[in-house]
Parts: structure tokens; C-alpha cells; sequence
């Protein structure tokens, strides 16, 4: 059977491109290639540039009003379409459809609600300097990129669509090469709700194309969602033009667990920062520090739950809730994280092992695994593995563990469970991380910024601060009176 070939998405159609080279994306539950999809070459880019051009021109002078109205428009085509777009997120990330279907679209639709409110809100400032005056304005960047991640590929789209559209920008968007057609979906979803052809153009490929979206003079920003190594990269790509960017980067974040906790929100709370979307979530808490004297009582619970309550297969299936790894090459890293955690010496409570579900037998799986007797320079406790792999660690001293804690490069996220709020707010507030949660964990509304403190990032993403880094602030000096030359 023939499998559909899309195109790049450019000044509101699609565009062939003129090299003829495309790429395969798989279905990573079947292993099945389920369409293909051109690269952008250099035609195709072009056009990209000359389209964002002349949509930014028209978009920019649209009265904010405008431009929220036409992306609520958006935000009702989405919430409508909501099953059939969580279909493609399941089908492109092996997710399964339990999540794609209340979380990836919801959420992403959220963001450019929450963003459409804001639009007409932006506003300068005035004041007096003696007789004369000064006011300013918030003006568009103008041509900005978004470069998304797999793991999350429409909501990470809404997430850069929302702000850069709603303060009058145009956004030229790569999504990941391996999942390339939520991104399409939004794009047509924004031209039938009315945005201007070339606001929002879609250009595909693998690390070339971001390449050339970093280096490009007439791009005034990009913002990148990624892995610390790329994110590096794309930040020196961008330093050649001195542009604004945004990382939204790795994490290894911690989970603490004091002995007051309520120790089945707590196991709920690890759980889900661990195999929730297979794994595959940068602000997962990967490491789970528990105190001493609830140490037995939370890896008994999590064992229990992990062992029964879990149900691996075919992502499209509505009982299952562990989907599939991206890829055969990540389904091996994972893996090879597994062995080096066995290795090292750690004890595998459970998991540790591929998986071959009936109703699956081809998907790249890996069992939920939880590693205890871990120590905190262990090869898993240090690098983040972005798969279904928890390390448990010990402690007796709320010091030490928040120093074991903050003993990291990345400073994504971090939680803690306690009962006690003086102690919850204390640890919290020295914990070096961007994303915080107390007696919760993974929840991100469109209100709340979320990034990173060391190199897990640079700025923010949602919030009312994100629509500041989609601006720039141009001051006006009003002169009232003569001026006093000595020429």
C-alpha cells in the first residue's frame, strides 16, 4: 500500500519542494512506516522567509483585538478536532491514547487561549521628564522559529504558536523529523480560523534545517524545546546574528519524599514523573530521594502498583497506559542505560527488561523499571535516560538531601511531599530548579512559566512573562519645549 507524502506547509498551502528528497516516519508501536515527508531544501526555505515576510507585514498591523479573536477561532477548530488530532499525536510518538486524548491537545489549545486573552492587553508606559515626556510601545519581534521535540508534538507547537502570534509575530516552525504531522494539522487549523497566509509556515527535516533556521539574519529569535547538547548548540548558531532565544531544555529532576508524607500520593506522584508518556518528559523526576523511615513502605507500594497496575500493547487502545519509545535507536539507549545501571551495582526492584505485548509485537518497548540501592554517581542517577527508568535513593538529613539534590548541571524541576508547610516551602525554595511542585508533580498550565535554571534552559515558556520575550520595547521622547543648543 502506498503511504501519503506531505509536504512543507508555506504562505497558508502546501509546497513541493524541488530536490525531491523526503523522509520515512514509523509508527513506533508497529515498526511500520505510516507516510513520508519532504524536506525543506533551499527553495522551499526561501519561500519560507519571503512568506513570514509578507505575513508578518499584514499580522503585525491587525489591531491586537484582531489577532485574539482569529486565535480563539483557532482554539475552538482545535478543541473540536480534539480526536482526531490526539489519533496523530499516538500514531507519531507511541503515546498512548488515554494521555493524547485529554493532555495534547487540551493543553496545547489552552496556550493559545490563555495567550489570545493577553493579546490586546500589552501595554507601554508614559512619564513625564519636566516638560516633556517619554512613552513606549510593545512592538513585534518580527520573523521568529520554533523548533519542537518529539515527545510532545503539537502541544509543544500551540506552546510556541500561542505567544509569538499573539504579540504580532510570524513564526516559521520545525517539528521533529520524527513527528512532523501534528505541526501540518495546526498550520491548517490557524488558515481556516482566519490567520494570514505566512504567519505561521511549517518547514520539515532533521538538524540541517534547524540549522539554517538559527543561522538565518532576517530571524529575529528562536525558540528551541530539545536536549542540552542540541540546545547548546543551537545557542552558538544563534549568538552569529545575536539573536533572542528561548531553551527549553533536559532535566534530571528530584522527587523528595520526608517521612510526614502521604506516602500514596507520593508513589502516585513518582509514578507518573516516571512512566507517564513511556518516560519521555524532560521535567520527569527520574531521581526519588526518600526518607530513611518510609523508605520500605514507599518501594513496597511501588512495586505493588508498578507490577499491577500497568498495561503495555497497542497505544490506541484505551485500557493501555505504557505506549512505546520514539524510536529502535532510543528503545536501545534506554536499554543500554538499564544494563549500565545493573553494572554499576544497583538493585532492579522491577522492570529492567524489553517488552513484547500481544497486541504490539513489533513496538519498541521497554518494561517500567525502578532501580533501588542506588548512589548519587551512578551513571543513572546522573544522565538523564528519557525513558522509563526510576532511581530510589535514601536519606536521613533534610540538609544533605537538599545538597544531593542541587548536585546536578541541570536544574529543570524538582518536587517535594511533605505535610508539613513550613518544611515544604523551606526545601522548595532551595531547591535550584525552574519547575517546582509541593505535593503534586508534572501539572503545567498555560499560566504557569515553566524552564530552567542552569543548563537545563534560558527564559520561559507560558505565562504572562513569555509574551515579553516575544517584544521588544521601543521608547518615543516627546519634546515639549524649545531646545537649548549651544550651536
Amino acid at each position: 500500500m502506498t503511504t501519503p507524502v506531505y509536504q512543507n506547509f508555506i504562505n497558508g498551502h502546501f509546497l513541493k519542494n524541488q530536490s525531491g528528497e523526503t523522509f520515512a516516519v514509523k509508527n513506533p508501536a508497529t515498526d511500520e512506516v505510516i507516510y513520508h515527508v519532504e524536506v525543506a531544501d533551499a527553495f522551499v526555505q526561501n519561500a519560507a522567509i519571503e512568506s513570514a515576510k509578507q505575513g508578518f507585514a499584514t499580522w503585525s498591523a491587525m489591531a491586537p483585538i484582531e489577532r485574539s479573536r482569529i486565535l480563539l477561532k483557532a482554539v475552538e477548530l482545535l478543541r473540536a478536532r480534539n480526536d482526531e488530532l490526539a489519533k496523530i499525536e499516538v500514531l507519531d510518538t507511541g503515546k498512548p491514547w488515554q494521555e493524547a486524548e485529554c493532555v495534547d491537545v487540551q493543553t496545547g489549545a489552552d496556550v493559545i487561549e490563555y495567550f489570545a486573552g493577553l493579546a490586546p492587553a500589552q501595554v507601554g508606559q508614559q512619564q513625564m521628564v519636566g516638560e516633556d515626556f517619554y512613552y513606549t510601545r510593545k512592538e513585534p519581534l518580527g520573523i521568529c522559529a520554533g523548533i519542537g521535540a518529539w515527545n510532545y508534538p503539537l502541544q509543544i507547537a500551540c506552546w510556541k504558536s500561542g505567544p509569538a502570534l499573539a504579540a504580532g509575530n510570524a513564526l516559521i516552525f520545525k517539528p521533529s523529523e520524527e513527528t512532523p504531522l501534528g505541526a501540518i494539522k495546526l498550520a491548517e487549523i490557524f488558515i481556516e480560523a482566519g490567520v494570514p497566509a505566512g504567519v505561521f509556515n511549517v518547514v520539515q527535516g532533521a538538524a540541517e534545517v534547524g540549522q539554517w533556521l538559527t543561522q538565518h539574519a532576517d530571524i529575529e529569535k528562536v525558540s528551541f524545546t530539545g536536549e542540552v547538547g542540541t540546545g547548546k548548540k543551537v545557542v552558538a548558531s544563534a549568538a552569529g546574528s545575536l539573536k533572542d532565544v528561548t531553551m527549553e531544555l533536559g532535566g534530571k529532576s528530584p522527587l523528595l519524599v520526608f517521612d510526614d508524607a502521604d506516602i500514596s500520593q507520593a508513589v502516585s506522584a513518582a509514578m507518573l514523573g516516571n512512566f507517564y508518556t513511556q518516560g519521555e518528559i524532560c521535567t520527569n523526576c527520574t531521581r526519588i530521594y526518600v526518607h530513611k523511615n518510609v523508605y520500605q513502605q514507599f518501594i513496597d507500594e511501588l512495586k505493588t502498583r508498578t507490577e499491577q497496575n500497568i498495561i503495555a500493547g497497542d497505544p490506541m487502545n484505551s485500557e493501555v497506559n505504557l505506549g512505546a519509545l520514539i524510536s529502535k535507536n532510543h528503545h536501545d539507549l534506554v536499554m543500554g542505560y538499564i544494563d549500565k545501571g545493573i553494572s554499576e551495582g544497583a538493585t532492579l526492584l522491577t522492570g529492567g527488561k524489553a517488552l513484547k505485548p500481544d497486541s504490539a509485537p513489533n513496538g519498541y518497548f521497554v518494561a517500567p523499571t525502578v532501580f533501588t540501592d542506588c548512589t548519587d554517581d551512578m551513571t543513572i542517577v546522573k544522565e538523564e535516560i528519557f525513558g522509563p527508568v526510576m532511581s530510589v535513593l535514601v536519606f536521613d538529613d533534610e540538609d544533605d538531601a537538599i545538597r544531593r539534590a542541587n548536585d546536578t548541571h541541570l536544574g529543570l524541576a524538582a518536587g517535594v511531599f511533605t505535610k508539613d508547610i513550613k518544611r515544604a516551602h523551606r526545601v522548595i525554595h532551595q531547591l535550584q530548579a525552574g519547575i517546582c511542585w509541593i505535593n503534586s508533580y508534572g501539572n503545567s498550565p498555560a499560566e504557569m512559566p515553566v524552564g530552567g535554571y542552569k543548563q537545563s534552559g534560558i527564559g520561559r515558556e507560558n505565562g504572562i512573562e513569555t509574551l515579553e520575550h516575544y517584544t521588544q520595547t521601543k521608547s518615543i521622547y516627546v519634546g515639549m519645549t524649545d531646545i537649548e543648543s549651544p550651536f
